[in-house]
């Protein structure tokens, strides 16, 4: 099983004066800690106009500036918006392209269209297609970075003359494709377009491995690869924060995953938000008590309840991973940056991680990992063959 770190580069208010510039700074360092730890992935994601919840509205430029202070930590979209209002196909094939190279070969493409009105009205994006529009993109996307030239495309959604959508990136054809997955259904599809599943559910073990196997099921009876490669992994992000003792571990992260659940509904389930009139933070701390009095309710916080188990002692830590290794998962990725969580603990937390936990994994990963391939070779095989075998690159 693989490690990553998840950020959003959350900054509640007040904006004092070099309040993102110290975010992002603290974002860079703790990048610059995990690739010397020897964790697997980054991942940023994209988002924009939600105040408090996410400043990342840039992330190649953020990648970009990770490339050239890291060396081995893979680099990720988690995710890239794909309909083409948000970003158009030939620019994120040409921005990719870019980055694999500027990282020698590092990049992984998260792709997702976001649920949050906020960011669809303002594209003008209607909710109801988004996943068209994703899915159409994201196709002509591989066929930009492998085919040399792209023979144009009249769709739905764009169009685009043929043309040689340049850079190549080193990784060939083109780097691996993930599907951000908040769902059931996102999850399956993911199965069947050949792409890694980013799960944002916040899944108990238990859970995970019903989801894990239906994932694979279909992979393995019902691919049609949207890509020229597949990337069968499932990747399951969770709260994070390990101390050696339980209550520092709770009293260090917690709040900031509660926060982290709290701004998310607002975006996503809350109603209108009213720009630059907000203060999230603020209303957040007036109505913890009765969050406080709900959070172990699973049906009315779901994700606390699950995803707070990645919170304490590194016993418990290790307890959580393993189950959910057991449970099938591929990576893990660390959710830390949340809240007002001090990027100190942060830190301390990542080097304890990498000392007291780590290593064990590391090592039956390298086992697992060429058994899965071997596995899954023929199911590679015979998901090129339902669509007439591999893509044509000339």
């Amino acid at each position: 099983m693989k490690f990553g770190l998840f950020f959003e580069l959350t900054t509640p208010k007040p904006w004092d004066d070099g309040a993102e510039k110290k975010k992002f700074d603290e974002y860079m360092e703790q990048v610059v800690l995990a690739d010397s730890l020897g964790l697997d992935h980054i991942w940023v994601t994209e988002h924009h106009f939600m105040e408090e919840y996410c400043h990342a509205t840039a992330p190649e430029v953020l990648l970009a500036a990770a490339a050239t202070k890291t060396r081995n930590i893979r680099l990720g979209h988690g995710v890239r918006h794909a309909p083409p209002k948000y970003n158009h196909p030939a620019r994120t094939a040409e921005m990719a392209a870019t980055l694999d190279l500027v990282s020698n070969g590092r990049v992984d493409m998260g792709f997702g269209s976001s649920g949050s009105e906020v960011e669809l009205a303002a594209f003008s994006i209607p909710n109801d297609e988004k996943h068209a529009m994703s899915y159409e993109a994201i196709e002509q996307i591989a066929n930009m970075m492998a085919m040399e030239p792209f023979p144009g495309f009249d769709g739905e959604y764009f169009s685009m003359p043929a043309r040689n959508v340049v850079p190549k990136p080193i990784q060939k054809p083109h780097p691996p494709f993930w599907l951000a997955c908040s769902a059931r259904p996102t999850i399956f599809e993911a199965g069947k377009r050949g792409m890694g599943a980013m799960c944002f559910s916040f899944l108990a073990a238990s859970e995970a491995k019903e989801w894990i196997d239906e994932y694979y099921n279909l992979f393995k009876t019902e691919c049609h690869p949207i890509g020229h490669t597949v990337n069968p992994n499932f990747n399951l992000f969770t709260g994070f924060g390990v101390h050696r003792e339980e209550k520092v571990a709770c009293d260090r992260f917690l709040d900031g995953l509660r926060f982290f659940q709290w701004s998310l509904n607002h975006y996503y389930r809350g109603g209108a938000h009213k720009p630059g009139r907000e203060n999230l933070w603020e209303r957040f701390q007036e109505e913890k008590i009765e969050i406080l009095k709900t959070e172990h309710d699973e049906f009315v916080q779901r994700q606390i309840a699950t995803s707070r188990s990645g919170i304490g002692s590194v016993e418990q830590v290790r307890q959580r991973l393993t189950d959910l290794e057991e449970a099938g998962v591929d990576e893990v990725t660390f959710i830390m940056q949340m809240g007002d969580n001090k990027h100190e603990h942060i830190c301390e937390s990542l080097e304890l991680f990498a000392e007291e936990i780590l290593p064990e994994f590391k090592d039956r990963d390298v086992i697992l990992n060429r058994a899965k391939e071997k596995k899954l070779q023929p199911y590679v095989e015979a998901a090129f063959n339902r669509i007439g075998g591999e893509k044509v690159i000339h």
